[in-house]
């Protein structure tokens, strides 16, 4: 393996994602490893056949509660190692980490709290905030080349947002949720779109309303983070916006390894 191409994509259902073009979209790419978050489906009521076809292994961890959250690795490296949730009840039960290991590197597809329900949703998206960071920190000691890849629900920088006056105080760009961000990057990560994508107006999701995608009025909100140790194997990244089957766009990166 000299190269590993890796998307992470929100596709607000997978099965929705499917039935509007996600595999036919897919079919003609050279992406080793999916990430996904919001499958919102049970492994038994998912077809995997057809990405099967296309050399795909699905590892799945459906959110307890149906049609809601959840996560999955679609890959075609055969893992050796796979790890569901973190090892808490409250953020296992909602299905917002999964885990693959291929050789001496972990990839992991994670969907963090989104807060947008209120006060109570915002404070349990704080606590899992810190619980993530010392999951991170304490896998660290046993992993060292890891990739965060998923819907961290949270814009970084003025940049990653088309109105940060106005959406300050907003979840999702509260300045403690930013402060979190910073402090995770700077604990040993790379944001591997900002490597070759310093331009603004680049945005990973947009709300369906008043037209939010076509104006391009968008947040950056899907990341793929990597230990600073592979920074000199990430040779590209981007983001598929010609992707319609969300809300979200996929965000790509490629390792050189």
């Amino acid at each position: 393996m000299s190269e590993l191409n890796i998307i992470t994509y929100n596709v607000n259902g997978i099965r929705a994602a499917v039935k509007n073009g996600f595999l036919d979209w897919l079919k003609p790419k050279n992406i080793d490893v999916i990430c996904i978050q919001e499958i919102k489906v049970t492994y038994e009521d998912f077809d995997h056949k057809p990405f099967e076809q296309l050399g795909y292994q699905c590892h799945m961890f459906p959110a307890q509660k149906k049609g809601y959250s959840g996560v999955a690795i679609f890959t075609k490296i055969k893992p050796d190692n796979i790890v569901k949730g973190i090892d808490i009840k409250e953020y296992d039960d909602e299905g917002r980490n999964i885990r693959i290991d291929i050789d001496d590197l972990s990839i992991i597809s994670s969907y963090f709290p989104s807060g947008t329900m209120g006060d109570l949703r915002q404070g349990v998206k704080m606590n899992y905030l810190e619980a993530f960071f010392k999951y991170i920190r304490e896998l660290e000691k046993t992993r060292t080349k890891i990739m965060v890849c998923g819907d961290y629900n949270i814009c970084h920088r003025e940049i990653d947002i088309h109105d940060p006056i106005r959406n300050k105080d907003v979840t999702g760009f509260k300045p403690e949720e930013r402060a979190w961000m910073s402090k995770f990057f700077d604990s040993g990560f790379v944001d591997t779109f900002r490597l070759y994508h310093p331009e603004p107006h680049q945005y990973s999701w947009w709300s369906y309303r008043a037209g939010a995608r076509k104006n391009n009025k968008g947040w950056r909100i899907d990341y793929i983070a990597a230990s600073v140790n592979l920074k000199k194997k990430i040779v590209a990244s981007d983001m598929f916006q010609d992707a319609l089957h969300s809300d979200h766009c996929p965000v790509y990166c490629k390792l050189s390894l």
